[in-house]
């Protein structure tokens, strides 16, 4: 489980094709970024395990790596992947800390796409996103989502667009700070939401 918050944003070091799935290879953000082998790690909003390159003992950085199945390129936008393109990364949170951002699964509803960048006068950014079909039922005015692993807050959604309003601290620890438009991004929705409607379907069907 995570959070949504960013704790670091890398630029991916490799992508090397095997058979229908794939290992990327991601530089160690820093010295103290501890994780171990087995760990969960979002990269991206996709929940991942570390299978090599985690801290050596010392402290010294190691590239981290993590194998990508069919079904996690088939699902996400990870299939474009090269040498150089920026990830976000978050460590799985831990039972006691403080959820700064909403609950976060890792597991990717769908694929969208940036189709808007416009300067907000504030210092930030208003960025608008396209989801695909069916998506849309789970955007509500000031509710949760997150893109490519950050958790933000839903503005004027409107059929299958909805608006985010970024400032610069998010800017700055993610790649959104140098995203363009049509990049295309992952997304998860909202957890509790999709708890609720999973739940109330078989009545709600009568």
């Amino acid at each position: 489980m995570f959070t949504g918050l960013i704790e670091a944003c890398v630029a991916v070091r490799s992508l090397e094709r095997r058979g229908a799935g794939a290992r990327l290879t991601l530089p160690e953000p820093f010295p103290s970024w501890r994780v171990a082998h087995g760990e969960s790690v979002a990269v991206s909003g996709c929940c991942l395990t570390v299978v090599g390159g985690a801290s050596a003992a010392g402290g010294v950085p190691a590239p981290l790596e993590f194998d990508l199945s069919a079904e996690t390129l088939a699902r996400t936008w990870f299939g474009e992947l090269a040498p150089g393109r920026l990830v976000n990364l978050e460590r799985a949170m831990r039972l006691d800390d403080r959820l700064g951002g909403h609950l976060v699964s890792g597991h990717v509803d769908g694929v969208g796409a940036i189709t808007r960048i416009d300067d907000s006068g504030d210092g930030g950014w208003r960025m608008g996103f396209e989801v695909p079909a069916g998506f849309e039922r789970y955007l509500i005015d000031k509710g949760s989502v997150t893109i490519d692993g950050i958790s933000l807050t839903v503005v004027e959604p409107r059929g299958r667009s909805f608006d985010v309003a970024l400032i610069p601290e998010t800017l700055a620890k993610t790649h959104l700070g140098r995203a363009e438009v049509g990049q295309r991004v992952n997304l998860e929705a909202d957890l509790v939401g999709k708890w609720i409607e999973r739940l109330v379907a078989p009545h709600t069907a009568r």
